[in-house]
């Protein structure tokens, strides 16, 4: 009985302590007035070249900073004292419990039992509130390098999917649920032609490694092939719309979507008929993409079939069947005849065109839920994404099981990644779009508020590091698209 009595002694101990805690908190924030005053005094007395605006809400940035710095380290201050003081009262109650000895019996197993399940509570809680720190580091770095540039308004429903083409001139592609698609300038945001071809959603885009050909994917049950030629317009100086305040961080998810029904597109030049059309699919086809050197294409669809097509002939070469629910996604490989088609069987099938003679497939069942993507990386990797809030890293050479995996808080959609220092973009569900390295180590969130960001799910991602002024974009459901700069050398740098 010794031993209950000296627990809830502890006990007792320990809720007077979180008392003390909160008196200590109150107290602090009863003096916030005057210090954030005599710092205002202090600052207005300094020479400065900064109008005093800036200044003032410099100082209330830094402010805020401080104060949650002090709260922070004023409660693992007192966690440390209740773990070493809960720690040294179990061990001697340990070793006085009803004079027996505690070596024998199963008395010693049940004290230590006890002590190492409190301790090891308390030390979780300190390592929690410890990350707060780490938190507030890592979304200051998020701003400092990741930057929102442009936003691309001009369609009247969801974006499926956004793409760079990878020739000259260099343009952004987007598929709607509109039924179009079309070709933005990337530095003035501005609709350059808009493709009506679809009778039915636009659900992906994919531009030819050589030519300025576009592939689309639709839930007309077709995919079409169309040429276009844009003429750039001369890029106009931008607005700086990175410095937010820390009160816009705010989420207003029921903010009123007016402001997006742009006028973008409205003087679009307009394509109506493809060159190829692609037929053979029996349901709406959610995906497309080219094999490498541009002579072949692959669709993936909600008939549970992947196609392989002739672009000269628009014959059906291969059809790739084998899983057991509808296509998600399908992509190629930058240098190899290889391909990789998602489903929502909670598989993805990595497909091999290397050796003309066979075609040999595998199958990877690595998540729990529907696989809405996996793509290839420039060396031997898949990377894949899930509804089961995952992302998996795998290696071609041993596909039997990840060598990284990312664990997040919500479904992950169309990923992509960098081609140079492969950062894995993953726009989710919740509006989030995170950045992470090979490793499945986090390396910055993009910021987003009430005034800048996706109000609505992100469908997908897509870099472009060549280009100097955004290199990363992303689409939504919000009907925008968006361009951000990511300073990528600050981003490996903090990492």
């Amino acid at each position: 009985m010794p031993v209950e009595s000296g627990t809830s002694s502890a006990a007792r101990q320990a809720k007077q302590k979180r008392k003390s805690h909160s008196l200590s908190i109150r107290r602090t924030n009863s003096t916030e007035q005057d210090r954030t005053a005599m710092q205002r005094d202090m600052l207005e007395g300094q020479d400065s070249k900064l109008p005093s605006a800036i200044r003032h809400n410099l100082l209330e940035l830094f402010g805020q900073v401080e104060r949650e710095f002090e709260n922070l380290y004023i409660e693992n201050v007192e966690l440390r004292r209740e773990i070493d003081t809960l720690n040294e009262r179990l061990a001697a109650e340990g070793q006085t419990v009803d004079g027996g000895d505690l070596s024998r019996g199963p008395l010693k197993a049940k004290a230590s039992h006890s002590t190492s399940q409190l301790s090891q509570k308390l030390k979780t809680t300190y390592k929690a509130s410890t990350s707060k720190i780490v938190s507030s580091f890592k979304t200051t770095t998020s701003r400092a390098v990741c930057q929102l540039v442009k936003e691309y308004v001009g369609h009247r429903d969801g974006i499926w999917d956004v793409r760079v083409t990878r020739t000259q001139p260099i343009v952004l592609g987007t598929a709607s649920a509109d039924h179009t698609a079309m070709l933005w300038s990337i530095e003035t945001g501005k609709c350059l032609l808009k493709y009506v071809g679809h009778a039915g959603s636009v659900n992906s885009i994919k531009f030819h490694p050589t030519e300025q050909v576009a592939l689309t994917a639709s839930g007309d049950q077709t995919a079409h092939i169309w040429r276009f030629m844009v003429q750039l317009p001369t890029p106009q100086p931008t607005a700086d719309t990175s410095q937010v305040s820390v009160d816009d961080e705010i989420d207003f998810s029921d903010k009123d979507e007016a402001d997006c029904d742009g006028d973008g597109s409205s003087e679009c030049p307009t394509i109506r008929v493809p060159s190829t059309t692609l037929k053979s699919h029996q349901g709406v086809v959610i995906a497309a993409d080219w094999l490498v050197g541009g002579k072949q294409v692959v669709t993936a669809s909600w008939d549970r079939a992947a196609n392989l097509y002739d672009v000269e002939t628009s014959e059906l070469v291969h059809s790739l069947t084998g899983h057991d629910q509808e296509l998600t996604h399908c992509c190629t490989h930058p240098t190899q005849r290889l391909v990789v088609t998602s489903s929502r069987d909670t598989t993805f099938r990595l497909w091999d065109f290397r050796d003309p003679s066979i075609h040999s497939v595998n199958v990877f069942q690595g998540h729990t839920d529907t696989v809405t993507s996996a793509v290839f990386t420039v060396g031997d990797n898949v990377v894949s994404g899930s509804d089961d809030r995952t992302v998996k890293v795998w290696d071609l050479k041993n596909m039997r099981s990840p060598i990284a995996t990312i664990r997040t808080d919500s479904a992950v959609n169309r990923i992509s990644v960098s081609v140079s220092q492969r950062i894995i973009a993953l726009p989710h569900d919740n509006r989030q779009v995170r950045l992470f390295d090979m490793a499945g180590v986090r390396l910055a969130r993009l910021p987003r508020s009430n005034r800048q960001g996706h109000r609505r799910m992100v469908c997908c991602s897509a870099w472009s590091e060549d280009n100097p002024i955004c290199n990363l974009f992303t689409c939504g459901f919000d009907r925008q698209a968006i361009g951000w700069n990511i300073n990528i050398p600050a981003l490996l740098q903090d990492k």
